[in-house]
């Protein structure tokens, strides 16, 4: 068993406060880019909401106590010269609170409008305690206090407006501090008993959960790989339980406001934690194609109780499952395999027959969505649009198909494939390839037109299947790119650079791992490095945001994403296996 320790701290401001399982954090992240005063319990079931309010105060005046937050993977804390109150998961639906020399107010952390809707507050006579019963996310949070006196009840089965809390505080009996719990669940649960493990034993179980997870997860970090721990931490405190649409134990891509899985934000968690945690891994790869509906296509996006189908996201599924394969500690039994075969050939197809005009060798994207970069320039002209990235993703995964149909025995399947993919890169070649660059098609119009976009670049992931002058200009161009932190999505001299601008300049994980790669495949060895370093940098330095400036680092956007914290473990472990 892993020693406990107490892990790397954090910001919450910048990374939620959770746990492995748990479908609610301890956060000030209130809507996106919105913060408040306070921290509230922050549920990601029926969409994001904050639940419950919780403040701290002073007991003798009754007024806000002025206290700092810290937090670790396992305890949480509000401290002053005074006292302190510390929070812990004891499980992934119960958190544990303690307090001394302060008081601690919980109450809705909204008003209710009407009558149905909000946070209906009462006392449970049955269980001895109290519940907020949360109309926006369908389930029930129960508070009791363990030890310690209840002060100010307020809105106890009241309709309407009324403020809805309690404040709990020290009694004359105990020393002057205070336990309580707090759990979230459906319908209905057993009382809660005082006879379970004590505040402190709850702290070091949650040390050992995520020390084994780390441990697990970046058996190679070392000094050299500062980041590594928070980054396992931002993976370890982001995955939820099955429940609802999400059929399996899920790392969302934030308990921010991104609490979403992407149909390809999922793939580069799944490579990071395969070689240690190769069930959650699978799980991560396998989630979106639980929803692939009849046409083959994966949804856009899955969550706690919706599915999106309006668009898609890019078919790097072949590429994801030719590292994960090889990543993977055991090889997938044939079951498995034959599944898999036929979950990526139906998406394969997909994008041969649904995105394909008549007489087309090359699919195309409908909208910059569907490519995973909403609004790169590439689609300033037309959004209906054939690219060379896509063409470039699909050829891989016809590859990866080939050689799945060659393991199972269907030799004349993968004779089909292979010539599909020949088919597909001699179109991609002969219509899209300008001779010093690739340029976009219209899928309506016929039109092409270049950019200053890094994804006009995307091809180089086919490594070694690029012609070696087409790859050293594609190296060339990309380098262009590269800023003291790491690849622009957009040309910092293009008259479209935005620091703030999404895909229209900021630096991002995805295309540092997939450029990266490619790179290396193709015997760009020294540039990858370079991105490598870069951006490892980056994120030892400012964290795992979602994006972040290319020409000053800021991390923009939502600053817990998994999906950052993913492509660091991947480049890191990467770097110190290499040395």
């Amino acid at each position: 068993m892993t020693a406990a320790r107490p892990g790397p701290a954090f910001s919450l401001h910048d990374i939620p406060f959770s746990a492995y399982g748990s479908w609610f954090g301890i956060s000030p992240v209130l809507a996106e880019q919105t913060h408040a005063e306070d921290l509230h319990l922050v549920s990601h079931q029926n969409g994001m909401h904050a639940v419950l309010r919780l403040v701290p105060l002073d007991p003798t005046t009754g007024g806000r106590a002025d206290t700092r937050v810290t937090a670790t993977p396992s305890l949480l804390s509000w401290r002053n010269d005074h006292g302190r109150i510390d929070l812990a998961y004891e499980s992934p639906d119960t958190v544990r609170l303690r307090g001394k020399g302060t008081a601690l107010r919980v109450s809705a952390a909204a008003p209710t409008l009407t009558p149905f809707t909000g946070t209906y507050f009462f006392r449970d006579p049955a269980a001895g305690a109290y519940v907020f019963t949360s109309y926006e996310t369908g389930r029930r949070y129960r508070l009791t206090v363990l030890s310690g006196a209840v002060r100010d009840a307020s809105g106890g089965q009241a309709l309407g407006s009324a403020d809805r809390g309690l404040t709990i505080t020290a009694d004359h009996g105990h020393g002057g501090t205070w336990e309580a719990a707090i759990e979230e669940f459906d319908s209905g649960r057993r009382p809660y008993s005082s006879a379970r493990a004590t505040f402190d034993e709850v702290v070091a179980a949650a040390e050992r959960a995520f020390a084994d997870f780390a441990d697990t997860v970046a058996p190679w970090r070392s000094s050299r790989t500062p980041a590594a721990e928070l980054a396992a931490y931002v993976l370890w405190s982001a995955t939820v339980a099955p429940a609802g649409l999400v059929t399996r134990p899920a790392v969302l891509m934030s308990k921010h406001w991104m609490d979403k899985v992407w149909s390809w934000d999922h793939c580069f968690n799944a490579l990071a934690l395969a070689p240690g945690a190769p069930a959650l891994a699978w799980d991560q790869f396998s989630l979106p194609f639980d929803h692939q509906d009849e046409s083959g296509a994966l949804p856009d996006s899955v969550t706690h109780s919706e599915v999106l189908y309006n668009f898609v996201k890019p078919p790097i599924h072949g590429w994801t499952l030719a590292h994960l394969r090889r990543r993977l500690p055991e090889p997938l039994g044939h079951a498995e395999l034959t599944a898999t075969y036929d979950r990526l050939r139906r998406w394969t197809d997909f994008w041969l027959t649904a995105r394909r005009a008549p007489g087309a060798t090359l699919p195309h994207y409908q909208h910059g969505n569907d490519s995973g970069w909403d609004n790169a320039t590439t689609f300033d002209p037309e959004r209906v649009v054939a690219t060379a990235d896509l063409a470039a993703f699909l050829l891989l995964q016809l590859r990866e198909l080939a050689a799945l149909a060659t393991e199972l025995g269907h030799t004349d399947e993968a004779r089909g494939w292979t010539r599909t993919a020949e088919t597909i890169q001699t179109a991609m070649l002969d219509q899209l390839w300008s001779g010093e660059r690739f340029l976009a098609r219209g899928a309506d119009s016929g039109d092409t037109w270049s950019s200053a976009s890094l994804l006009d670049l995307m091809p180089i992931t086919l490594g070694e299947h690029l012609p070696e002058n087409i790859a050293k200009t594609l190296a060339t161009r990309i380098e262009a790119h590269l800023t003291p932190y790491g690849l622009a999505t957009e040309l910092p001299t293009s008259p479209h650079y935005r620091p703030d601008g999404y895909w229209r300049g900021p630096i991002w994980a995805p295309a540092t791992v997939l450029i990266e790669d490619g790179l290396r495949r193709s015997g760009h060895q020294r540039l990858a490095d370079e991105i490598s370093a870069r951006f490892r940098l980056l994120c030892e330095t400012h964290g795992f945001a979602e994006n972040f400036d290319a020409l000053t680092g800021t991390g923009l956007r939502d600053r817990a994403y998994t999906w950052t914290a993913a492509a660091y473990l991947l480049l890191a472990e990467g770097h110190a296996l290499r040395n």
